[in-house]
């Protein structure tokens, strides 16, 4: 989300259509990954949980694992990095000399928004409070070249994927050990300590990813419960979120937006380059993008759903993920080049510009339908069903917020956002035929 140099608001004119529109994709894609996290228990990455595993409710998850896990993800570090430069650059061409203070005031009110979110609007899921702490390490690196950035980023994704195998090969030993010592018991043959601990790892572990069905009703009763219910609920991955998966997958974040920060620095993200580039890009993302994906979903497939086979699939999943987004961003930079479906991008403009505010009423609008104090649908939709509010909500959001933008300069939360980062309360409505536009 990106933010004017100053007090005035961002000018029409000097605004990238191009970042708007993929921030506007990014929005509307995050909910189609996020909903399985509002509507069912643990069914986000396993459809076996619950949800449904056959006929389209297989499909839809196949065509979101290949497709968009992770990318719209991509997208949205991308373009935060992107923003990071579009932000600082603008202020230190205004001769400001407070940058840092704004760039770091910004950031340190979006790790409590963060916050706010996640507790108070009771989404677990929610991705402000890592971009947040991710983005206190990026203000010193602003200033290198893009060959630099590229090349930490690339380094950030060889120790994710590591990492990524040093858990899959731990888990692997795991299995391994479990079975050797469920052989020695079947024996009849005494266990040891040791032996006794491996069968009780490994079943605390599938237990986990792999809940049984007292576990999952538990979990939905809490879900339909009150508002207490619900928070007491999610504290616990709350916690697990903002602490242990913040470090766990820092790399996942922080590299992509380095990308994005070199990117806006090469001129790709504001469509400077040959259209044969954005091509490339989008050909060659999406042919190593789907093969990998493809090859993940089948091996995971073919070995029944299995913990291990997720655990397997994980190792190449920084490497279908990547691809996958730069395919994305080259095919949404050849539309946005094309100038066809104006007013779809236009739209999605719209929804890109009021990204702050369409992010968070998702989870508000989600807490209504899925918990117990709306109408209490959490774990009562088949994982096909929940695109149906999915598509409302994408129609919602595509023809309210151009709606929006003809009256008022920001979207709500983007003008306090606004405001609590420069300390002085911006114009909220526009002036009678007034041209101008603005995010932060």
């Amino acid at each position: 989300m990106e933010i004017a140099a100053g007090p005035a608001p961002v000018r029409a004119k000097d605004r990238y259509e191009s970042l708007d529109v993929i921030r506007g994709v990014a929005l509307v894609g995050i909910l189609l990954m996020n909903i399985t996290g509002f509507g069912l228990p643990d069914a986000y990455d396993d459809p076996t949980v619950s949800g449904g595993a056959t006929g389209w409710n297989l499909w839809a998850w196949q065509i979101t694992e290949i497709g968009f896990e992770g990318t719209q993800r991509g997208l949205f570090s991308l373009l935060f990095g992107a923003g990071v430069i579009l932000l600082t650059s603008r202020l230190e061409a205004a001769g400001r000399t407070d940058v840092a203070d704004i760039y770091y005031r910004r950031n340190l009110w979006l790790i409590v928004f963060g916050i706010v979110h996640a507790y108070l609007l009771l989404w677990w899921g929610e991705i402000l409070y890592a971009y947040g702490v991710t983005a206190l390490f990026l203000y010193a690196l602003r200033n290198l070249a893009p060959r630099w950035l590229i090349a930490i980023g690339v380094a950030g994704f060889i120790v994710s994927t590591a990492w990524n195998y040093s858990e899959t090969r731990g888990k692997l030993d795991m299995a391994a050990e479990s079975s050797v010592a469920e052989k020695v018991k079947a024996s009849g043959a005494k266990l040891t300590e040791g032996q006794q601990k491996a069968i009780d790892d490994w079943k605390e572990h599938v237990s986990e990813a792999k809940p049984d069905a007292k576990a999952l009703k538990e979990t939905i009763d809490a879900r339909r419960g009150s508002y207490g219910d619900v928070l007491e609920s999610i504290i616990p991955l709350n916690h697990k979120v903002q602490s242990w998966w913040m470090y766990r997958f820092f790399f996942d974040i922080f590299s992509m937006m380095l990308f994005g920060m070199a990117l806006f620095k090469l001129g790709v993200l504001t469509l400077e380059l040959k259209t044969s580039t954005y091509l490339a890009m989008a050909v060659a993302g999406y042919a190593v993008g789907v093969t990998t994906n493809t090859l993940e979903v089948r091996w995971i497939l073919d070995h029944g759903f299995s913990v291990l086979s997720f655990a397997e699939a994980e190792v190449s999943y920084d490497l279908g993920r990547v691809a996958m987004t730069i395919g994305h961003l080259g095919a949404l930079l050849l539309f946005c080049k094309s100038g066809v479906f104006g007013w779809l991008r236009r739209s999605l403009a719209a929804v890109g510009t009021l990204a702050f505010t369409n992010y968070v009423s998702h989870s508000l609008i989600c807490a209504v339908i899925f918990y117990g104090f709306g109408f209490g649908l959490y774990g009562q939709l088949e994982r096909h069903q929940l695109y149906s509010v999915v598509f409302g909500i994408w129609l919602f959001q595509l023809i309210v917020s151009p709606i929006w933008l003809r009256y008022f300069r920001y979207g709500p939360l983007e003008w306090v956002w606004r405001w609590l980062t420069y300390l002085k309360r911006p114009p909220m409505r526009r002036k009678t035929g007034g041209a101008t536009a603005a995010a932060i």
